[in-house]
């Protein structure tokens, strides 16, 4: 496993995190049992992983807290959030305040390393910024929270509105969770710049998702995005995009390509992986170690690719969607 400093923070995170909500959140909407989910996370640990990413909305900070007990609490890093809304409404910071204590108790930890404002939008950020910052501001004076964090709603934001305005705007976070991928590149020149340039820990989310994972609806959404005029034509069938990555660009897979992607942006410091399969965890683990893909097949999906914004980017469930 490879480390990389979180930001500008003392934090030393595994490239690779485990992301514990997404479609799969550990195996637990898949069939896994408990006890197979808490395997899945103390594999990872196995593997070098330190970072562990979940929330309330997830279900799965109980599983996290039980995988991580006995671990010495300083060799893992442990992420998680609280929703911003509730039927439609921002909530107060006091309900905030009280998922974050829900959320130590379900994670038996004193404290968390990172707590993140989930999925805020840019028409509710200043709200979110005067009312539930200071909350949370204290939270951070009483040790319960080691350093403050927000993620964008990707399927709600695709232009990262939020983050490209709170972001020069006296921004209090020290750690984001923003999409990025293959077809979904705009934050190279919306919010990496800035996160770089201040020292802002970067978590990278959607690198791969069901756009990638599935063919069908790769091939799909191609096709789609050249009968719009999107993309090129010789883009319509999938096995044109696996040429350019896999016989030309030195990767196995396309998922094997799209992690590698991925990690190897400047200004990405953890990528996150979401399975509930080991042998998944493990394949994309040692795709994300990997080298870059070949520099001239990167400049190639910088040249066709990096127009597209929003583009696989659905929810994996309603339970995380904003009203």
């Amino acid at each position: 496993m490879e480390y990389i400093q979180l930001g500008s923070t003392e934090i030393m995170a595994s490239v690779a995190g485990l992301g514990c909500g997404g479609s799969s959140r550990l195996g637990t909407s898949t069939g896994r049992s408990r006890e197979q989910s808490i395997n899945l996370v103390k594999q990872a640990l196995d593997l070098g992983v330190n970072f562990f990413d979940t929330a309330g909305a997830y279900g799965t900070e109980e599983i996290v807290g039980l995988a991580l007990k006995g671990e010495p609490r300083d060799s893992v890093i442990v992420s998680t959030k609280s929703l911003v809304k509730k039927d439609g409404q921002v909530i107060a910071g006091h309900e905030i305040m009280s998922n974050l204590e829900n959320s130590l108790k379900l994670l038996k930890m004193d404290y968390v390393d990172v707590f993140h404002l989930h999925a805020v939008l840019a028409g509710d950020y200043a709200r979110v910024k005067e009312e539930v910052v200071p909350v949370l501001v204290r939270a951070q004076e009483d040790g319960k929270i080691r350093h403050l964090g927000i993620t964008e709603s990707p399927p709600f934001d695709a232009k990262h509105t939020m983050l490209a305005e709170a972001l020069e705007k006296d921004f209090p976070f020290e750690v984001i969770m923003v999409g990025f991928h293959l077809m979904h590149q705009n934050a190279r020149s919306s919010v990496f710049p800035v996160t770089l340039r201040d020292g802002i820990g970067t978590l990278i989310m959607f690198a791969v998702r069901r756009i990638f994972s599935d063919l069908v609806y790769l091939e799909s959404s191609l096709q789609d995005l050249c009968r719009n005029g999107l993309l090129s034509s010789k883009y319509s069938d999938v096995k044109a995009l696996e040429k350019l990555l896999v016989e030309r660009g030195g990767a196995e897979t396309i998922i094997d390509a799209a992690y590698r992607f991925a990690r190897h942006e400047s200004g990405a410091d953890v990528v996150l992986v979401g399975t509930g399969s080991r042998a998944h965890l493990e394949t994309n683990i040692t795709s994300i170690l990997k080298a870059p893909l070949d520099s001239e097949v990167l400049s190639v999906l910088r040249r066709d690719l990096a127009h597209l914004e929003g583009v696989g980017l659905d929810l994996p469930q309603k339970k995380c969607t904003q009203k």
